[in-house]
C-alpha cells in the first residue's frame, strides 16, 4: 500500500523511550518508513523540537531530549541513507509555512483540538480559569503540525488513533486553501493506524506510561532492568496451581516480544503448573535483554559520538529542504499574487 508514497512520522523529544515505546511506536515507525522507500517512496522522519518547547523550556534539558530521541532512533535501525532524517527547527521555510495557514485556519479548528481542550478540561478540575497556563504554542499545535505534513506533499501520516485529528485538521486547512484558489496548491494527506500495533502493558497492567510510573526502561543496566520486571504484579497462587496465560500480566507482556515458540512455551508452562512467577519473569527479562542488547551498544556509541549524529541531520535538513521550499513558493506566488 505504500509503493510511491510519501510517508511523514514526526516525534516529540519528550524524554528517554520506554520499552513500550520501542515496541509500539519506534520500531513500527522505522519499519514502515523503510518498506516506503523499498517500494520506490520516500520517508520523512523528523525530531519535532518546535512542538516540544510548548512545555519544555529548560534548552539543557530540551537539548538532551533531542539527544536520546535521535539516537533511540538511530539505534532502533533508522537508515539515514533510506529516510530523509531531520530536526524540524533545521527547516526555516516550516515557520513560513505556518504563519500562511494561519490565515485560512478557522479558529475552531483550534478549539476543538484534543491536547487543548485536555488542558482546558484540567484547570476547570482544578478550578482554575479555563487558558490557565495554556500558551499559544500549545494552542496552535495542529497547524503548526500541519505545516509539517504539508510541506512535503505527504501522502500518509503513520499515526496512533488519539492523533488521527492532526491529520484531519491538516487536509482541512489544505482543502480550504486549494478550493479558495481553485488549484491543488497542497497536497491532501491521509492518515494510516497500524492495527497490529502492540499496546504493551506496563507492570501495573495499565498501558506502560511515564506520567503512570509503571515502565520497563529501555537501555539502562540489566539490574535496573531487572528491577522492574520482577516489580510486575503477580497473585499468591503456587507454581503448580494450573493458571490462565491470558490473566497472568507477565504474560501479556511476553507476548509483545517473545517469539511464537516462547510464547507457546510460557504459555504451556502456566497451563501445566510447571511455571512459577519467578520463571516467567526471567523468560521476560531474558527476552528483553536480547531484544535491546544490539539496539542498546548502539544507543550508547551515539550518545558519545553525538557529532555522527549532528551530520547526519545536517544532511537529512539539507535534503528535506528542497521539498519545504517548493511548496513555501507555491503559496506564496498564490497568496501574494506573484
Amino acid at each position: 500500500m505504500f509503493e510511491g508514497k510519501t510517508i511523514l512520522t514526526g516525534v516529540k523529544p519528550t524524554g528517554t523511550p520506554h520499552l513500550g515505546n520501542y515496541l509500539g511506536a519506534i520500531r513500527p515507525a522505522i519499519r514502515l518508513g523503510h518498506e516506503a522507500v523499498d517500494n520506490g517512496g520516500k520517508h520523512y522522519m523528523f525530531i519535532a523540537d518546535y512542538h516540544a518547547i510548548n512545555a519544555e523550556k529548560d534548552p539543557a534539558v530540551l537539548n538532551q531530549k533531542m539527544k536520546e530521541i535521535a539516537c533511540i532512533y538511530l539505534a532502533g535501525g533508522l537508515d539515514p541513507k533510506k529516510s530523509v532524517f531531520y530536526r524540524q527547527s533545521d527547516i526555516p521555510e516550516i515557520p513560513e509555512i505556518t504563519t500562511i495557514l494561519y490565515a485560512y485556519t478557522p479558529k475552531g479548528f483550534m478549539n476543538k483540538a484534543h491536547a487543548y481542550k485536555a488542558a482546558v478540561d484540567k484547570n476547570i478540575a482544578a478550578g482554575k480559569p479555563n487558558d490557565d497556563g495554556i500558551n499559544m504554542g500549545l494552542y496552535t499545535y495542529p497547524t503548526l503540525m500541519a505545516a509539517d505534513i504539508l510541506a512535503y506533499d505527504t501522502d500518509i501520516v503513520p499515526v496512533g488513533k488519539d492523533q488521527v485529528q492532526h491529520v484531519e485538521i491538516a487536509r482541512d486547512i489544505a482543502g480550504i486553501i486549494n478550493a479558495h484558489y481553485n488549484k491543488p496548491l497542497l497536497h491532501l494527506p491521509e492518515y494510516y493506524v497500524d492495527e497490529n500495533v502492540a499496546v504493551v502493558p506496563g507492570i501495573d497492567g495499565r498501558k506502560m506510561s511515564k506520567s503512570y510510573g509503571n515502565v520497563i526502561p529501555l537501555f539502562d543496566e540489566d539490574k535496573a532492568i531487572k528491577k522492574a520486571i520482577f516489580s510486575i504484579k503477580t497473585d499468591s497462587r503456587p507454581m503448580e496451581e494450573p493458571k490462565n496465560p491470558d490473566e497472568i500480566l507477565v504474560y501479556e507482556i511476553y507476548k509483545s516480544i517473545a517469539t511464537p515458540e516462547q510464547l507457546q512455551e510460557m504459555g504451556d508452562g502456566l497451563r501445566q503448573g510447571k511455571l512459577g512467577y519467578g520463571h516467567i519473569k526471567n523468560m521476560l527479562l531474558d527476552a528483553v535483554i536480547n531484544e535491546i542488547k544490539d539496539a542498546r551498544e548502539k544507543y550508547n556509541y551515539y550518545m558519545a559520538h553525538f557529532e555522527e549524529v549532528e551530520q547526519m541531520l545536517a544532511e537529512g535538513a539539507a535534503k528535506a529542504r528542497p521539498a519545504a521550499q517548493a511548496t513555501l513558493k507555491r503559496l506564496k506566488d498564490a497568496v501574494f499574487g506573484r
